[in-house]
């Protein structure tokens, strides 16, 4: 398993812990509901999210028989997503006390964490492109003219499991 899937998924499992943790903190302390945005950015965006980014950066190369287009990008993904998610909850717990910080470190969690998604849309996608000499090759040859069908792949008897059968 690559370090990027690996660090995604443990985020994630933090990311829930802290979020349960805070959920349990605002049960047994009502005024701690003012966290609530903190609470469910945490569970969402950290544990949702990161664990929808480590099993799509495992599972979607892998169904797409392509390499993912950029590891680095991904490692950058997690750095970026994790301090914008960061920023993200403390921004949220600075508000309530009237600090005007909060506001600023929020909208730069925001902006962080929007890049880490458009940095994710831009890897899948380029990966379920896959590369230009392999997605040439596994294109199928237009046909021209009225009374030209589209044929459809047919399995074999052995590839369907049906060979024996009779």
């Amino acid at each position: 398993m690559d370090w990027y899937v690996r660090a995604f998924l443990k985020a994630s499992l933090a990311w829930l812990a802290m979020g349960v943790t805070l959920g349990v903190a605002m049960a047994a302390h009502p005024v701690w509901t003012i966290y609530r945005l903190a609470h469910v950015h945490m569970v969402l965006l950290g544990f949702v999210t990161m664990m929808i980014y480590g099993v799509a950066y495992h599972v979607v190369p892998r169904f797409a028989g392509a390499p993912l287009r950029s590891r680095r990008a991904a490692i950058a993904h997690w750095w970026v997503s994790n301090a914008g998610l960061t920023g993200m909850v403390f921004g949220f717990v600075l508000r309530p006390h009237g600090m005007e910080a909060g506001t600023a470190v929020l909208a730069m969690g925001g902006v962080l964490s929007a890049l880490g998604a458009y940095t994710f849309v831009f890897l899948l996608w380029r990966t379920l492109d896959g590369a230009p000499g392999k997605r040439a090759r596994n294109e199928a040859p237009r046909t021209s003219g009225a009374g030209a069908r589209a044929s459809l792949p047919v399995a074999s008897a052995a590839a369907s499991g049906a060979a024996g059968m009779d």
